[in-house]
C-alpha cells in the first residue's frame, strides 16, 4: 500500500498550534482507532514525542497500521496498573483521551463493557493523570450525544443537561460528569494544577474508518465488495464534520491548556460552521457524486437499534473564545472522504499526507493564522 512521503520539516516550519507540540511528550489513549490514528499521525508530523495507549486495532484493514504504526504494547485502560505504568515510564506533559467503546449499536449488545470502558476507563485515565507529576493538561474526548436529547430542533449548548437513553450516550454523559468532578476536586488545588477540558465533536467522517454500524464505512464496504446495503434512518439529521476539523479542534484546545489559561477549561462543542446540518440521505447522495454505485438503497433497516433522529450542536463558544473556525464545509468534507476511500480501493493509495496538505492549504486560503494555531 503506497503512502505519501513525510513532510515533517514543512509542518514544523509552519509552526502549527504555535509549535506547542514540537518535542513535547504527548500521550494518546485509543491511538489505534479512527480518530486516534489521525491524531497520532498529525502529532508525529509536528515532531511530538507520542506514546499510544490502546488495544489492538479493532478492524482489518485499519488506519493505524496503514500509517505504518506498530503497537509496541497492548494496554487496556480498564487495567489501571498497566495504565499507570505507561504513564510512569513515559511521563507525558499532555494527555488526549480518546479510548472508548464508540458504537451506539454495540452499546446495546455489550452495555456492561460500554460502561466499564467509557466510565471506569475515564476514571482510570484521570487518576493516572492525577498521580503523574509531569502531566500539565488533559483533553477528554466525549461526543455530541452526551446531551439529554428531547428530539427538538434546537442546538445543544455546553450548559444544557447531560443524559442519554441508550448505553453509549449515557456512558459518555457519565464520562463528562466524572471529568468535571476530577477537574474541580483534584486538578484545581493549590498543590496541583492540571488544566482539563472535554471535547464534544459532531458526527465525524473521513478516510480510514472501517468500524461497523457507521454510515460511511458501511457504504464503503458495500461499494468495494459489490454488495447492496439499506441505509438506515436516511432522514436522521447530524452535524457532520471531517476528522481533520475535529482533530485540529482537539489540538487547538490542548495548546491553550498547555498555555495554562483557565478560561479554556471545561466543556467545548465542536461542530460544523453556520449550523450546516444535513440528513443521512444528503450525505449519501453527496458521497455518490464522487464514487458512483448502485449498491445503496434508502429504507429502514429494522435490525438496528434506535438512534436519535435529530442532533444539532452550537459551537459559538469555540468560535468566540477559541477563535475556532472549521476549514472544510460539508461538500469538501464528503468529497475528501469519498476520494480517500476511492484512492484506497481503486489506486491502492493511503492519502493521509495529501489530505493533511489540502486541509492546511484551504486553511491558508481562509486566512487563518496558522502560526497561532487557529485552524
Amino acid at each position: 500500500m503506497e503512502q505519501q512521503p513525510s513532510t515533517l520539516e514543512n509542518l514544523v516550519n509552519l509552526k502549527l498550534f504555535g509549535n506547542a507540540y514540537f518535542g513535547r511528550k504527548v500521550l494518546v489513549t485509543g491511538h489505534t482507532g479512527f480518530k486516534g490514528a489521525w491524531l497520532w499521525f498529525w502529532l508525529k508530523q509536528m515532531g511530538a514525542q507520542v506514546c499510544g495507549v490502546s488495544l489492538k486495532p479493532a478492524t482489518e484493514p485499519n488506519l493505524f497500521e496503514l500509517l505504518e504504526g506498530k503497537l509496541n504494547t497492548e494496554t487496556d485502560i480498564n487495567n489501571f496498573e498497566a495504565l499507570k505504568e505507561a504513564f510512569e515510564i513515559f511521563q507525558p506533559e499532555i494527555v488526549f483521551h480518546l479510548a472508548a467503546q464508540a458504537i451506539v449499536q454495540d452499546s446495546y449488545l455489550f452495555p456492561q463493557k460500554t460502561f466499564e470502558t467509557n466510565v471506569q476507563g475515564t476514571v482510570n485515565v484521570l487518576e493516572a493523570c492525577r498521580q503523574t507529576a509531569s502531566v500539565k493538561a488533559v483533553v477528554v474526548v466525549t461526543t455530541d450525544k452526551c446531551y439529554l436529547n428531547a428530539e427538538t430542533d434546537r442546538e445543544f449548548t455546553e450548559t444544557d443537561p447531560l443524559g442519554g437513553t441508550d448505553p453509549y450516550s449515557a456512558s459518555k454523559a457519565a464520562a463528562e460528569i466524572v471529568t468535571e468532578a476530577y477537574r474541580k476536586s483534584f486538578f484545581n488545588t493549590p498543590e496541583r494544577k492540571i488544566y482539563c477540558a472535554t471535547a464534544r465533536a459532531g458526527n465525524v467522517i473521513g478516510g480510514g474508518d472501517w468500524a461497523n454500524h457507521r454510515i460511511v464505512p458501511d457504504m464503503v464496504k458495500a461499494i468495494s465488495a459489490g454488495k447492496q446495503i439499506t441505509v438506515r434512518n436516511p432522514f436522521a439529521i447530524r452535524p457532520w464534520q471531517h476528522v481533520l476539523d475535529s482533530i485540529s479542534a482537539y489540538l487547538l484546545l490542548g495548546q491553550r491548556l498547555l498555555e495554562q489559561k483557565p478560561e479554556f477549561e471545561g466543556a467545548w462543542n465542536f461542530g460544523p460552521e453556520n449550523s450546516a446540518y444535513y440528513t443521512v440521505k444528503e450525505l449519501v447522495e453527496e458521497f455518490l457524486e464522487h464514487w458512483k454505485t448502485d449498491a445503496i438503497v434508502f429504507g429502514t433497516d429494522s435490525s438496528y437499534f434506535s438512534e436519535a433522529k435529530t442532533l444539532k450542536i452550537n459551537s459559538n463558544k469555540a468560535k468566540t473564545l477559541l477563535k475556532r473556525q472549521t476549514v472544510w464545509n460539508f461538500e469538501d468534507t464528503v468529497k475528501q472522504t469519498a476520494l480517500w476511500y476511492k484512492n484506497f480501493y481503486v489506486e491502492n493509495k493511503v492519502n493521509c499526507q495529501n489530505n493533511l496538505h489540502l486541509y492546511i492549504e484551504k486553511a491558508k486560503k481562509l486566512k487563518l493564522n496558522l502560526a497561532n494555531g487557529e485552524i
